[in-house]
């Protein structure tokens, strides 16, 4: 069995002038939060998670931790290669961790230097006893998105083979290009039968949110993929959804993916559809991910058979709430009113919860939450991370710490004292059989 924790602190790492990634033991690893730095303990490290990327930061130079003082110091320059700049490393972590701090560094001045970084999360990452190491949380035992669960010369046969049948689904062939191109697992685990099945339906969105990964407006950093361009019947959506669901083990079936807008702009196809999937299966769960906008629209689809619903959240304060999904024509007030309506007709209820350490465990923004699972007791919190540019991402919420943040495992540690019945994950769960 490979170390849980590291013995020691890993080392600074870093990327030199060609891209190569070193550790240097001059320096061991930082971490940031909230613009603020920190030394990770070794208990706050795990090994990095097959599937996860590494990523050098243009125009940010590293930060690490002096061994004799404790001091936080930069590098800024190649300690191996006199007069050579060097570039702050970040890990993109595989699905189901959950970062406990971001990568620590300084930008480059002039700030043209150092470009908005792409929609991809940035944890901090180190080197010790022969691997990488980053300061993060296993936050959910499932196994349906990990990268060993995948035989890609299968997943690529059967997808093919599946397309070449649907020619005529357009969902099909979209969620060929999002298994393929974008290597989405939850596209990949349709085309295996298994688990959960994403079922996007909505090329509009009602909010133009900072973070959106499937459109940003011109001179911003680029969507990681393409939105879909058209809406799908209920016949073709319910082709996609009744036959995974009813072969599928824990089979779930979810509208709102990253590759579309909100799907409650869709809420007529929807219900549709799931009065369709339903006539052909009664297994599975159906689920809707989205931002909560149109409780009207959940009461439809909770009435129509909808078994769960994931409401997309930045933070539990309104202003924040508002700064970041820039709503057109909703509130925070919507989406807790779409999460009462769902808990009233007796369904699962989900917060997916952006994480971003220093922000997330904010004492004020911890006690917004709190206050909101009081009022509203949702079911689970997953805990996903923030994709976004740290800086860029406080800067859009006019962020202004409460005090010190808490730590994000001290944070978690007193969600559950205090709700000992609220569960905590990051895959949406199925909760019919």
């Amino acid at each position: 069995m490979p170390a849980r924790h590291p013995r020691m602190r890993p080392h600074l790492v870093f990327a030199d002038g060609k891209g190569a990634i070193l550790d240097y033991s001059g320096m061991s690893m930082a971490g940031s939060a909230g613009g603020e730095f920190y030394a990770p303990e070794p208990e706050e490290l795990i090994a990095l998670p097959e599937g996860s990327e590494l990523f050098a930061l243009p125009g940010r130079m590293p930060v690490g931790v002096e061994p004799d003082t404790g001091d936080f110091a930069l590098l800024a320059e190649n300690p191996y290669r006199q007069g050579e700049s060097v570039q702050a490393v970040a890990a993109f972590m595989a699905p189901a961790h959950t970062a406990l701090y971001t990568t620590a560094f300084v930008k480059r001045e002039p700030a043209r230097q150092a470009p908005l970084l792409p929609l991809f999360a940035y944890t901090a990452v180190g080197w010790a006893e022969g691997r990488f190491w980053v300061a993060a949380l296993r936050s959910d035992a499932d196994i349906r998105q990990d990268l060993c669960q995948f035989d890609f010369a299968a997943l690529e046969r059967r997808t093919r083979k599946r397309l070449q049948a649907c020619r005529q689904n357009r969902l099909v062939q979209h969620l060929g290009i999002c298994c393929l191109s974008y290597g989405c697992p939850a596209a990949r685990n349709y085309f295996l039968d298994r688990w959960e099945a994403p079922l996007p339906c909505s090329p509009a969105c009602n909010a133009s949110c900072a973070g959106c990964i499937s459109f940003q407006p011109e001179g911003t950093c680029s969507a990681t993929q393409d939105r879909l361009s058209f809406v799908p019947t209920p016949q073709e959506i319910a082709e996609v959804a009744g036959p995974h669901l009813a072969r599928a083990e824990r089979g779930i079936a979810s509208f709102g993916q990253g590759c579309e807008g909100e799907p409650l702009l869709q809420a007529r196809v929807i219900e549709a559809a799931i009065r369709l999937i339903r006539a052909h299966t009664g297994r599975g769960t159906i689920n809707l991910n989205t931002n909560g906008s149109l409780p009207e629209a959940v009461e439809r689809l909770a009435a129509a058979g909808l078994d769960s619903i994931r409401l997309s959240m930045n933070s539990a304060q309104a202003d924040w709430h508002r700064r970041y999904y820039r709503p057109k024509g909703f509130s925070l007030s919507d989406v807790c009113a779409s999460l009462d309506i769902m808990k009233k007709a007796g369904r699962h209820v989900s917060l997916n919860y952006f994480i971003l350490p220093g922000c997330t465990d904010d004492p004020a923004e911890f006690d917004a939450l709190a206050t909101l699972i009081e009022r509203h007791r949702p079911d689970l919190i997953q805990l996903r991370n923030l994709n976004m540019d740290p800086d860029w991402y406080r800067a859009v919420i006019a962020f202004q710490a409460a005090g010190q943040p808490m730590g994000m495992r001290r944070w978690l540690s007193a969600l559950k004292r205090r709700f000992p019945w609220l569960k905590f994950g990051y895959y949406n769960p199925p909760v019919r059989g």
